[in-house]
């Protein structure tokens, strides 16, 4: 796929305000600091359509940006570390979990997870209650750049197998670099060919 044209359209903080269409949206979320407004700049090659910061919880609202004019890109808060209070963080997770709950045209949702990092409990929970609640999703496994070879391939199998203790089956995953723009395809393709057997 071909982005031709990415373009910001709303943010807000509850789904029912979110934007009314049959297009398909795929939603990318993952822990803070996990790279994801690079990722989707990296995607859609544009440099500044989310906004990136060294300050992790900087997404704080639902972002919405409409790609080709065709199909949705929706930027949610991470979730885990941010500087901000209980009642902040318990106010994004409603926030969150609504959307992901009642958002129709929902096709897929991206979790993000660090490469660098052993599993952590928070990403191991937030895919459990992805499952429980039958919301299809995809993991993402972000900045493989900053790994050795070695270090990666241990550290991907040391997720899977984590998940293994709850799985029966995985579901597809990726792996990338929005520095080096490994991945990027595979994961255009992917929305691509869904798009195409989406039925609204």
């Amino acid at each position: 796929m071909i982005i031709h044209s990415a373009e910001f359209t709303v943010s807000n903080s509850n789904v029912a305000l979110c934007p009314v269409t049959n297009l398909p949206e795929y939603a990318f979320i993952g822990r803070s600091n996990v790279g994801k407004s690079s990722l989707i700049n990296a995607l859609t090659n544009h440099k500044n359509l989310a906004k990136t910061s060294s300050t992790p919880g900087k997404t704080q609202l639902i972002n919405h940006f409409l790609i080709n004019k065709e199909w949705y890109i929706t930027d949610l808060p991470g979730y885990g570390y941010a500087k901000v209070s209980k009642g902040i963080k318990a106010g994004w997770e409603k926030m969150i979990s609504d959307f992901l709950i009642k958002r129709q045209n929902l096709l897929y949702t991206f979790v993000l997870v660090d490469s660098r990092h052993a599993p952590q409990k928070i990403d191991i929970e937030f895919i459990n209650w992805l499952g429980e609640s039958q919301i299809p999703f995809c993991i993402v496994f972000t900045k493989i750049d900053k790994l050795k070879k070695r270090e990666a391939i241990k550290n991907i199998a040391d997720y899977r197998a984590a998940l293994l203790e709850y799985w029966e089956e995985l579901p597809f995953n990726f792996v990338t670099s929005a520095e080096k723009k490994e991945g990027l395809n595979e994961i255009l393709d992917f929305i691509e060919n869904s798009n195409l057997v989406y039925k609204p």
